[in-house]
């Protein structure tokens, strides 16, 4: 079980809503003061977090902006910035003296679509610790990744059986990654030979019936609606991998997955542990994880801060913080919940990105507008109060 913060509302602070001419549809932060928001339109803007004006923008992409991920550059204090845009994945350098770009300022544009697949859509990027790689999950099932140094794009051998809505690089594995499927299921490769290590499946729970049409979701024939409810798998809509190995995933049931089974004590704490390093990432290891139901709706967004600290959001924009506490000696994990609050303008969330001072927040508002809203940390910050009885 979770156990409950003293003040949970009083970490964080609305401090600004930003209005948006369309969707927010992704996230990121440039260095500390820029803000980078992806659109449903095809369009980026950057944001100045001191005067919370756009800096730079592009526009014209033709499809929804699904996911960002900047990358800092010697000598530019803007940064440059990799775009997943239908079935493209796009790098544009946002020090160019055009205060709007478009798709035919782009340096590289890499096409991830099949032969006959053009309409396949690119759902989440992420860039590799030694930024030589950028993986890539599709609406197909598919996930792959670019080699930065050659363009070419290849994808897994084994594939999702539905949408695959995420993709992350296993830190300090430089070979593989995981991704998460709408088909209840977390599949871990090798990503150098495109071969299949490890899975991990999520037992079905009902559903509310309108789940799988606010995510979107394409009916299969294993999704029924019985009574208004929906006998539906446990779609994994959301993944996050910590510094040291942790990895969270949230469910369009509101459970938590987290596992624990590649965790890698940091460094300068290697002493306390007598836990062997693998020849391969265990995280989907089910005897080193918990799955705790903590929320009534998707939670569509997680994002971890240092090693321990996640933020999650569901799609209605329940907020909530917790720390991963993790017993390596006795293979033990809890949540300990630090801060929860809704948010107040956006009504269905699709980003969620967090740093040191801020948590921010994109999507729409109830009326169907773009909408950002960025918290500030308090200067003062409560801290867990222990399990209470009977809680473990």
């Amino acid at each position: 079980m979770a156990s409950e913060s003293l003040e949970p509302n009083k970490w964080y602070s609305l401090q600004r809503t930003l209005q948006t001419p369309a969707h927010v549809s992704s996230l990121a932060f440039g260095h500390a003061g820029h803000l980078f928001a992806g659109s449903d339109d095809g369009s980026l803007r950057v944001y100045d977090l001191s005067s919370f004006k756009v800096i730079k923008a592009i526009r014209g992409l033709g499809k929804e902006v699904s996911s960002l991920v900047c990358v800092k550059r010697p000598i530019s204090e803007l940064r440059d910035v990799w775009i997943a845009s239908g079935c493209h994945i796009m790098k544009f350098q946002m020090d160019s003296l055009k205060m709007i770009q478009t798709a035919d300022d782009a340096l590289i544009v890499a096409d991830v679509s099949a032969p006959n697949q053009e309409d396949d859509v690119l759902n989440e990027i992420a860039l590799n610790a030694n930024k030589t790689h950028i993986a890539f999950s599709l609406d197909s099932g598919a996930v792959g990744v670019v080699d930065l140094s050659t363009k070419a794009v290849s994808r897994m051998k084994s594939k999702h059986e539905s949408i695959c809505g995420s993709v992350k690089f296993i830190p300090g594995r430089p070979r593989e990654l995981v991704s998460g499927g709408y088909d209840t299921a977390l599949l871990h490769f090798d990503y150098y030979e495109g071969k299949f290590l490890s899975t991990r499946k999520i037992r079905t729970l009902s559903v509310p019936g309108n789940v799988a049409t606010l995510l979107k979701i394409r009916p299969q024939a294993s999704y029924q609606v019985v009574g208004g409810m929906g006998l539906s798998p446990p779609f994994v809509v959301s993944i996050a991998m910590s510094s040291t190995g942790i990895i969270a995933a949230g469910t369009a049931d509101g459970r938590l997955l987290i596992g624990c089974g590649g965790y890698k004590t940091p460094k300068g704490k290697e002493s306390g542990s007598n836990k062997k390093r693998s020849r391969k990432w265990d995280g989907l290891n089910a005897d080193e994880e918990i799955i705790e139901k903590v929320a009534e709706g998707p939670l569509v967004a997680l994002t971890f801060e240092d090693s321990n600290i996640l933020t999650v959001s569901t799609l209605l924009g329940v907020m909530t913080r917790y720390e991963v506490v993790f017993d390596c000696e006795q293979g033990s994990v809890r949540l300990d919940k630090m801060w929860q609050q809704e948010t107040q303008s956006v009504k269905k969330v699709n980003a969620l990105i967090v740093d040191e001072k801020r948590v921010v927040v994109g999507g729409l508002t109830a009326e169907g507008k773009g909408v950002i809203e960025i918290w500030k940390k308090d200067a003062v910050t409560p801290t867990p109060m222990p399990p209470q009885n009977g809680e473990d």
